[in-house]
């Protein structure tokens, strides 16, 4: 049998589980938070204080921030690109009636997803530091552009990524409302730790869909692991470009900014494989083909070999400008 149609059977398998995987890392729509919550009510009579309040706290927050806060926020509005991605992977079948459980978690995925965006993009926009024309001409051109992750609609890549990818937004959004609170932006603070949650929960969740098809077929997964850590984890931004900019410049110039912030380190992608080499007991897996333990033995070295990779990795110090923010300062 081919492997494509091994990791169908498995997501086939599987798929009358999901149910109780939303039930347990997702919130029902009614008890759930949304953008409003956060925001100045806009039908209050103390709607234009709030926001005053807002632009006087925001003045607070230096460049590098900024610049920070934009590309999470613009990566985060991508959400139409990465469902319809997410969609058509195999095993997802959003052609056989709603009750596919699998497309059911991957559009109330998104749902939830899909707030942080909105929350973000408002606060952006009542803070009155950035282009917000020149975000919203960014958001347009990384949707557009599309992007691609190196996991074609292979099920196994595609939640190695997610299980790596929702835990290091958790980890910048958590980092992000720090520096906010550290600067006495209690909202913004707020706002950020409240998303990072969220990002926590979709981690978990992805990394106990991995675990489970580790049970149904831990070769075919070890290897997809360590496929996907040979490409590399790239962020779900990596295509991200202002107006009249080519692909992927902009994400460049926004990782050196994210670095020098301490907001997401090359450190941190090496934790995150541990944490994940860890919780899949990855050098306990036995009985594995050839192939099975060579991928098993290059993902239990890895780490080591990216931490000195990592410590000899040099950032540029100097100050990038971005036409999303005026350069009025740093962080």
């Amino acid at each position: 049998m081919s492997i494509k149609n091994v990791r169908l059977e498995v997501m086939q398998a599987i798929e009358p589980q999901v149910k109780g995987f939303m039930d347990e890392f997702l919130i029902p729509t009614e008890k759930i938070w949304q953008p409003t919550d956060f925001l100045p009510d806009s039908q209050s009579d103390n709607f234009f204080d709030e926001v005053e309040q807002i632009r006087e706290e925001a003045k607070e927050l230096g460049y590098d921030f900024w610049v920070t806060l934009v590309a999470d926020t613009i990566t985060e509005e991508a959400l139409p690109t990465y469902e319809s991605w997410l969609m058509d992977v195999e095993g997802i079948d959003q052609h056989n009636g709603k009750e596919n459980g699998w497309s059911k978690w991957v559009r109330a995925w998104t749902a939830e997803e899909n707030r942080h965006g909105d929350v973000l993009n408002k606060y952006l926009y009542l803070s009155g530091r950035v282009n917000m024309r020149e975000v919203e001409i960014t958001t347009q051109h990384l949707i557009s552009d599309g992007f691609d992750i190196g996991t074609d609609r292979d099920p196994y890549k595609n939640f190695v990524y997610t299980s790596f990818q929702e835990l290091a937004t958790n980890i910048s959004h958590k980092r992000v409302g720090k520096m906010a609170r550290q600067k006495s932006n209690g909202l913004l603070a707020k706002m950020c730790t409240i998303i990072a949650g969220d990002e926590m929960r979709h981690h978990l969740a992805y990394r106990e869909f991995v675990k489970t098809i580790m049970g149904q077929d831990p070769d075919g997964m070890v290897q997809a692991f360590a496929d996907m850590m040979k490409r590399k984890i790239v962020m779900p931004a990596h295509f991200l470009r202002e107006s009249g900019g080519s692909i992927g410049t902009a994400f460049e110039h926004f990782s050196n900014c994210a670095q020098k912030l301490g907001v997401y380190t090359a450190q941190d992608y090496v934790d995150i494989l541990k944490k994940l080499n860890s919780y899949w007991e990855i050098g306990n897996l036995r009985s594995l083909t050839e192939q099975g333990e060579k991928a098993r033995d290059y993902l239990m070295k890895l780490p080591e070999r990216l931490e000195r990779i990592a410590e000899r990795m040099k950032f540029p110090q100097t100050q990038q400008t971005f036409k999303w923010v005026e350069a009025n300062g740093s962080l």
